[in-house]
């Protein structure tokens, strides 16, 4: 969830590291820090709040000059954001970052406090710093080792020892980290934008891998302290991809490569006009031989999997079952070798369903994962991968990576249903044929950005708001309920139209805004019949359907038209006002769009 850098080269280290951390930014955090060799010595600057903040400190109280150091932007998971409580945290000898939870600190803790060691702060990470000073004996590795073999949990961690002087080590487990090597420098970081600036090259380390920077090199080292040869890994999209692009916010621009990003993700796996999925070893015999499906992802990929539900029932009539990746753990699932477990994460890191992963490996189903990530851990651990392609996305509230999820979803539906007889090869051709026209329909719905920013300035003062629909407007509308809250702050749910009366429609009062979606043309009338239950008791309705739907004034206030494709397609286009609703809202009410108050883009911990 926060961000790790360390840098060991010739640049001006400080720099380096405050420019590779700007880079982390979309991963959420409330406090910076750093640690630098200065003369040999370490020097720790660190502050609540943001980047800038840091960085004024440093000019304030005096710049650290040096060519080795390590820094981190922090999301508060113990102890309250504070200077404090801030990384890099440090002991008599050693100072470190950490990314992730330590679940056992407590005990380690008290350990410590027994043997003469005060603590400062209230964070899990301290506690690492001083096992680590604790059994540090001039041997750097074998206090790592030493030190990894006691901790529970999460970790990826940036070390440095004063009697090593411009030397960084690292370890990771559960929680990402690579190793970036450029010419005559090398860096660690939680994620490839942070040294994009300096290069593309890098290595990723696996479970307990210790990685040694220094002299500008990088040398990685097994559990048992023996050196090992790693495969250089090169990013295949560059510093320009990760900047804004004369747009206002990240946000904004991902919404706009939506059309790109989908064209990208499946135009490869498109041949001869057919889905072809081969590339991961999905092939037709395989998919024929599935029982049932299960979906586990979190927030936004989990509403992408909802719509894969719906499509996936409706054409290739396999049972599928959705789950929250923090509920699936624990629930005790009954899968068996002839179920397919799919996952789903942008990082391919986050934890919950990392761990919903490996529990459905150990149980014995099939696992295919659905990342962004190439290398990610949830990409290397999956019995089968498909990379979606939307390239680096910044903003916390994901857009484009959702957008090619539910893409990819189609193709699996698509090929699946041909797999099991339950469309034919006519039928199979003609919905990839429309799933391929896609791009070109998002293209044109962006075209109303003017008309969801005058709907956003009718949002901004509500309090509350209701999204409502049916089937797979039912599974949209969550998403942009979703959406709408995360970066807007605004109070909203979503709710199937035909529950209303159930309850809910006791919430609706004078002028509360509620967004109707009706693209599905059998559900049409009886959607209609529940915004209208709601328009008679005062909601302002925007209603979200095809552009040759006549919508009445009994039924809404303001209508988004949209270009009409096949019924199960329709989810595509529909989610893009949504979006965009969400967005102006949020940028009327001033707030940090891309950075959204206590989120993180990679959710690193359970």
């Amino acid at each position: 969830m926060c961000g790790i850098v360390g840098y060991v080269g010739n640049k001006d280290c400080t720099r380096v590291l405050l420019d590779s951390l700007s880079k982390l930014e979309y991963r959420g955090y409330d406090s910076a820090g750093i640690a630098v060799f200065e003369n040999s010595k370490i020097k720790i600057s660190k502050t609540k709040g943001r980047l800038a903040s840091l960085e004024q400190k440093l000019k304030r109280e005096g710049w650290i000059n040096g060519c080795c150091g390590i820094g981190h932007t922090r999301w508060a998971t113990h102890g309250e954001p504070s200077d404090v409580n801030s990384h890099p945290h440090a002991s008599a000898r050693v100072s470190i970052v950490h990314n992730g939870i330590i679940e056992n600190y407590q005990k380690i803790k008290s350990f410590l406090e027994n043997n003469g060691y005060e603590f400062e702060s209230q964070t899990d990470t301290e506690t690492v710093a001083k096992l680590l000073d604790f059994y540090f004996d001039g041997d750097p590795i074998k206090a790592i080792r030493q030190t990894i073999s006691e901790i529970e949990g999460s970790y990826a961690l940036g070390i440095m020892f004063s009697e090593f002087p411009d030397t960084i080590y690292a370890v990771r487990k559960d929680s990402p980290l690579i190793v970036g090597i450029g010419e005559n420098e090398a860096f660690i970081a939680s994620d490839v934008p942070a040294i994009l600036k300096y290069t593309r090259n890098y290595y990723l380390l696996e479970h307990d891998e210790i990685v040694v920077l220094k002299d500008g090199k990088a040398g990685v080292f097994d559990k048992h302290g023996v050196h090992i040869e790693k495969e250089l890994h090169t990013a295949d999209w560059d510093m320009e991809a990760a900047e804004k692009g004369g747009y206002a916010h990240f946000m904004l621009k991902e919404i706009n490569e939506q059309p790109t990003a989908v064209k990208t993700t499946i135009s490869p796996r498109i041949t001869d006009g057919m889905p072809d999925l081969s590339e991961c070893g999905m092939t037709k015999e395989r998919l024929a031989g599935y029982r049932s499906i299960y979906v586990v992802a979190c927030g936004t990929a989990m509403h992408a999997g909802l719509v894969g539900k719906y499509v996936i029932e409706q054409l290739a009539r396999v049972p599928v079952t959705v789950d929250v990746a923090s509920e699936f753990r624990y629930r005790n699932p009954i899968l068996s070798a002839e179920d397919l477990v799919i996952v789903v994460s942008q990082s391919g890191e986050t934890a919950d369903t990392l761990e919903a992963l490996r529990l459905s490996k150990r149980i014995g189903a099939q696992t295919l994962a659905i990342v962004n990530v190439k290398g990610s851990s949830i990409a290397r651990e999956a019995d089968m991968v498909i990379y979606t392609h939307a390239g680096p996305e910044i903003s916390v509230a994901s857009t484009k990576a959702y957008m090619v999820q539910i893409a990819v979803f189609y193709l699996i539906a698509f090929e699946l249903a041909y797999a099991k007889e339950a469309i034919t090869e006519e039928e199979c051709r003609r919905l990839t044929a429309a799933l391929n026209g896609i791009p070109e329909i998002i293209s044109v719905v962006l075209q109303q950005a003017e008309q969801c920013k005058y709907i956003a300035s009718k949002l901004i003062n509500a309090g509350n708001l209701l999204y409502i629909g049916r089937g797979l407007d039912y599974a949209l509308s969550m998403e942009g309920s979703l959406k709408l809250k995360e970066i807007s702050y605004i109070h909203s749910e979503s709710y199937a139209a035909g529950e209303l009366k159930h309850g809910t429609i006791s919430l609706v009062t004078n002028g509360m805004p509620v967004v109707a979606v009706a693209t599905q043309r059998e559900l049409f009338d009886k959607t209609v019949s529940n915004v209208k239950e709601v328009k008679a008791r005062g909601a302002t309705v925007i209603f979200v359907t095809h552009a040759y739907k006549t919508v009445e004034s009994d039924v809404a206030d303001f209508k988004i038209a949209l270009p009409t494709v096949d019924d199960i397609l329709m989810p595509i286009p529909a989610v893009v006002p949504l979006q965009l609703i969400a967005y102006y809202t949020s940028v009327l009410k001033g707030n940090d769009v891309d950075k959204p108050r206590n989120l993180a883009k990679s959710v690193t911990v359970e």
